[in-house]
């Protein structure tokens, strides 16, 4: 099976594929049958402790041959010699959008919408990879992304929270998360409304011929929604790095001038920020328009709160623009992100007129 899936494959035989006389070419060297996988080495040996035999495979380029086309190209091999495959077991680290991959490949061949959490993604590539098979996969040892975020953040991150201490956290005395953390989060919470919407059409009985459309809304809606999120707590940090610039000695001249513009950067970046929550709560709103219209009607409501949701995160993140900006000395720059916030916040609010108006005509 190893000689099957590995690139260099096997050497061509006569006769029997095993004991056969091995061919030559011309100047006398073996010749090879290529095996089905580029950029894989593999050998195969039984491993008595647990009493199974492994393929053991190097993939050299998983942008060539990922995971799971390796995966599957194993359990082929293994299938036409009346074997199982049971499971399997990755040796080291692995990057975040292999195991997503995995994990969409997978809802695919069964015809489910894409369009879920990563952490479903993660689930359902390791249960059908079959990584838990020796022993429990867990993803924030194994995923490279992860082990770099969690030195990153050592602390807990406000998306980390749950509900009711995200509310708790907010009402406290602490001035953050504030106002452009709650609009992120806001805006994250529509955008999730129409990608439930989405996922619900997509598995509607009788829509069958319709999943991939709908699986497609599904995924445009989970980027603006895990943006957003990442928005939270980028927020409550472009605020504190305000308040450590505004903690920077001014004893002298030069400490006055280098405090003045750190809080500068500081500010502008503060203004940045929920900018991009505006932009992205509204771009957000094209699938709650599209599931108002071509979803599914017993779910046309979800889409409206949605849009309404979506509509909170751009006013609340363009309140927060506003005030930031009043710190900036660049008018040139103010000028110019006030008057593209409003007309965000123009748009918005005729797109998300126009979503409740379809909505309210299929209830």
């Amino acid at each position: 099976m190893a000689f099957d899936v590995r690139e260099k494959g096997r050497l061509k035989r006569e006769g029997d594929p095993v004991s056969g006389k091995v061919v030559k070419d011309i100047n006398g060297n073996p010749v090879r049958e290529p095996g089905m996988l580029k950029k894989v080495k593999a050998i195969g040996w039984f491993i008595e402790e647990y009493g199974v035999a492994q393929i053991s495979m190097n993939l050299t380029d998983i942008s060539v041959t990922s995971i799971h086309e390796a995966f599957d190209a194993v359990e082929k091999s293994a299938r036409n010699r009346g074997l199982r495959v049971t499971g399997s077991e990755i040796v080291g680290v692995v990057p975040l959008k292999a195991m997503l991959d995995a994990g969409k490949h997978y809802l695919r061949k069964q015809n489910r919408s894409l369009g879920v959490s990563d952490k479903e993604l993660i689930k359902i590539a390791v249960k059908s990879l079959g990584l838990d098979e020796l022993y429990p996969f867990e993803p924030d040892k194994k995923i490279i992304e992860y082990i770099l975020d969690a030195k990153s953040h050592p602390g807990k991150q406000l998306v980390d929270r749950n509900l009711m201490d995200f509310v708790y956290e907010t009402a406290s005395e602490s001035p953050a998360p504030g106002g452009g953390s709650v609009s992120a989060y806001i805006g994250a919470l529509g955008a999730a409304l129409g990608t439930m919407v989405a996922n619900l059409s997509s598995h509607k009985r009788g829509w069958d011929d319709r999943w991939e459309v709908f699986s497609e809304w599904a995924e445009k809606g989970k980027h603006y929604h895990d943006q957003l999120l990442k928005m939270v707590d980028e927020d409550t940090a472009a605020f504190n790095r305000i308040m450590e610039a505004f903690k920077m000695p001014k004893n002298s001249d030069a400490d006055k001038t280098k405090r003045h513009q750190a809080i500068q950067v500081a500010t502008k970046y503060a203004i940045e920020v929920p900018f991009q929550v505006m932009q992205l709560s509204y771009d957000s709103m094209e699938v709650m328009k599209a599931m108002a219209e071509i979803g599914n009607p017993n779910s046309v409501s979800d889409a409206a709160v949605g849009a309404l949701a979506a509509t909170a995160g751009v006013r609340g993140a363009f309140l927060n623009v506003k005030i930031n900006s009043s710190g900036l000395d660049d008018k040139a720059f103010v000028e110019k992100v006030l008057t593209d916030g409003a007309r965000v916040v123009e748009k918005t609010q005729a797109l998300e007129k126009e979503i409740i108006e379809m909505a309210e005509k299929k209830m």
